[in-house]
């Protein structure tokens, strides 16, 4: 059981007890944090078959949130004096994949 999920402009592959890193989702101060996400692609329930669902949600907890390794963006302009160093970092948060609930059946990881 599988689900494509939208968030933060990426698509997403993912399946109950999953750890994925997707980009930075603002927090509350509850302690064991979840995060629902109602954009929900398609669906599988079996190998060799995808739908589109007709109401689903993917419930997940946030395990940390960090931030990548750092990128250089580096300019030049040859023969010309021109060069320019800039760095990004970009922000994420991990999270685990609680449950995938299709037309309201759950399905969650097998522990």
């Amino acid at each position: 059981m599988y689900a494509v999920i939208r968030t933060g402009g990426k698509q997403y592959r993912v399946a109950p007890g999953d750890v994925v890193k997707i980009e930075k989702v603002e927090s509350t101060d509850s302690e064991p944090q979840t995060v629902v996400f109602s954009d929900v692609l398609a669906v599988s329930g079996e190998p060799g078959t995808i739908a589109k669902p007709g109401t689903a949600t993917v419930t997940a907890e946030v395990v940390s949130e960090g931030r990548h390794a750092k990128i250089l963006v580096f300019h030049l302009k040859r023969k010309k004096q021109y060069k320019k160093l800039q760095g990004h970092r970009q922000s994420f948060t991990e999270v685990r994949i609680k449950s995938i609930e299709v037309d309201g059946v759950p399905y969650t990881a097998a522990v």
